[in-house]
């Protein structure tokens, strides 16, 4: 029986391309499906959230999720990874060790947002590490003739920040917390603060003038909203354009 995105809660963004709003920390999570299968953008927070964003996933897709697709190693995209096992995993170069190093402070991270803490520890401990850095652009080409391009397009957010384009009418861009919408962007302590609003310019440069542009927490935005965060935050850093 074929579903929809609505009601399974998930936001159509053009053909076989939609994302979902995750309760809590509002974030972003993407799809895009191809003949028999899919790429999934980010895994939720928790292995509970992942098992979840799985089940609704492969529903949509009618097979797997082949792909998934992390845009930064912070707790409230990577902490589901574990539940989809088989997937090929990308993440920006680079970020391998944060991975594989940086379990305790993911953790901590995320007991300090609020996320219980047995839930934590389980998903740190079962944290996949990507299978795939992503250096400059990858393409990664679904049954269908349907292709997504990677991006490692940081630092920025985080030191090693990967963009996900889906081309098309319109094309779709996940942005990760490269942009954010319900909130002012936060620069935490692996942020690259004088490099965030370049990163933001290839991003413009990848989507366009009349790209989606999909925030790691909050509404979809226009190309103008990416320019005007990108001004704020050359602002806020005393960055010189």
């Amino acid at each position: 029986m074929t579903v929809t995105w609505e009601e399974l809660g998930w936001e159509r963004l053009a053909e076989g391309v939609g994302r979902r709003r995750l309760p809590v920390w509002d974030c972003t999570v993407g799809l895009v499906l191809g003949e028999d299968g899919a790429l999934m953008v980010d895994a939720g927070s928790s292995l509970a959230e992942g098992v979840r964003l799985r089940r609704e996933a492969e529903r949509l897709a009618g097979g797997r999720v082949r792909f998934l697709a992390l845009t930064h190693p912070h707790f409230d995209h990577v902490f589901g990874a574990a539940v989809f096992a088989g997937a090929h995993v990308f993440a920006a170069g680079g970020s391998r060790a944060v991975f594989e190093d940086g379990r305790a402070e993911l953790c901590a991270d995320a007991v300090r947002n609020g996320l219980e803490a047995g839930a934590a520890e389980v998903a740190a401990d079962t944290l996949v590490s990507p299978r795939e850095g992503v250096w400059g652009t990858l393409v990664v080409e679904l049954k269908g003739g349907r292709e997504v391009l990677l991006h490692d397009v940081g630092p920025g957010h985080t030191r090693h920040d990967l963009a996900v384009v889906v081309p098309g009418d319109p094309a779709v861009v996940f942005c990760g917390d490269l942009v954010e919408e319900s909130g002012e962007p936060q620069a935490g302590p692996d942020a690259a603060p004088s490099r965030w609003p370049a990163a933001l310019d290839r991003l413009l440069e990848l989507g366009g003038e009349d790209a989606l542009y999909v925030p790691g927490h909050g509404a979809v935005v226009d190309a103008a909203f990416v320019r005007a965060q990108r001004d704020a935050l050359a602002r806020r850093f005393g960055v010189s354009r």
